[in-house]
């Protein structure tokens, strides 16, 4: 199983016990976070797809450690005017640990599909009952 889960603004495609690096999070090393942005997903071919994320769907991780990128060096030319800038800079990066994919019980699901076919039904009921009542008119 597998998810697609946005972190501080970017999107992941994480399964369990699978390590991924972030952007700096807010929290403790060491410290369990719960990820409820989760946009997609799959469950040995059987998909889900939020609009735009899904309800009752979260992903447990665990922060393993705050450490900083690989330094990145930004030169600047512009040729014929002696004008050269070199900058560097290493982003601030946290790493996870996937622990969970925690999805909502297939037996609320089934619930919720019966709901819905009853509230057609009743939509459907109350059309037909408005369109007898106009042509007695």
């Amino acid at each position: 199983m597998y998810a697609i889960v946005e972190i501080a603004g970017q999107q992941f495609k994480v399964e369990k016990n699978q390590q991924v690096f972030v952007h700096r999070l807010q929290a403790k090393e060491g410290s369990k976070i719960a990820l409820d942005k989760v946009l997609l997903t799959d469950d040995s071919g059987k998909v889900n797809i939020g609009s735009p994320d899904l309800k009752g769907v979260e992903v447990i991780a665990k922060v393993i450690e705050h450490l900083k990128g690989d330094k990145v060096i930004v030169f600047k030319k512009k040729r014929r005017k002696g004008y050269k800038v070199k900058n560097g800079h290493r982003q601030f990066l946290t790493k996870l640990e996937i622990q969970d994919i925690k999805t909502k019980s297939s037996s609320s699901k089934k619930k919720v599909s019966e709901k819905k076919d009853a509230d057609k039904k009743s939509v459907v009921a109350k059309k037909t009952k408005t369109k007898k009542t106009e042509k007695k008119d």
